[in-house]
């Protein structure tokens, strides 16, 4: 099978496991991803300001949060080559149009599950990726129906830790998954990354 092509890098096209990937990004749920694929990652996490902006909403927001994450890690990799490729992303939990964002404390934690039990809400994540000072982005956006939760499944759940670092306050590849009813689009997407749309981004770099 044919090795996965990066589309325009300065005017040649290449292997995409010949090139050096950098994942702006802390999250071990992206980077093993990535590395499910066969991919060796140079991991640089970006701090940036992720408040969002007045007026602003979820997809644009989830969207620029990713390209800045990138920017940022580029402006400081002073080892950048030309063909090294810049891959960041940013998820987030969208209930009623309202952005839920990882739980302060184990009450806020329980309070969003609370929110979430037996609706349907979306998960967005905005892709970025820095390719030779050019950048494609896209949000791809997965729907998720909850299931109803008792105050016993919630109490258990938030005492496991794992909401803490997680939009939304759940995790789908995780506990959290005995939650989940279903979902309308990518799996990997409700993680952190979706994969499939990778290749397209490269191809437009």
């Amino acid at each position: 099978m044919p090795e996965p092509q990066l589309g325009r890098m300065g005017q040649k096209s290449l292997p995409l496991l010949a090139v050096r990937i950098i994942l702006a990004s802390g999250s071990p749920r992206r980077r093993h991803l990535l590395e499910e694929l066969g991919l060796e990652l140079v991991i640089r996490a970006a701090d940036i300001d992720e408040t969002p902006r007045e007026g602003e909403d979820a997809a644009a927001y989830v969207e620029r949060l990713a390209i800045e994450k990138g920017a940022a890690v580029v402006a400081e990799s002073a080892d950048l080559a030309a063909d090294d490729v810049v891959i960041s992303a940013d998820t987030i939990v969208v209930l009623d149009g309202e952005l839920l964002g990882k739980p302060v404390d184990d009450t806020d934690a329980a309070s969003m599950l609370r929110r979430l039990s037996g609706r349907t809400h979306e998960v967005m994540t905005g892709v970025a990726v820095h390719v030779d000072g050019s950048v494609e982005s896209l949000v791809e956006t997965t729907v998720v129906h909850f299931a109803e939760l008792t105050d016993a499944d919630i109490a258990w759940y938030v005492g496991t830790g794992e909401p803490a670092d997680k939009a939304g306050a759940y995790g789908m590849q995780g506990r959290g998954g005995a939650f989940v009813v279903r979902i309308e689009g990518s799996y990997d997407n409700v993680i952190g990354l979706p994969r499939h749309r990778i290749r397209h981004l490269l191809a437009g770099a």
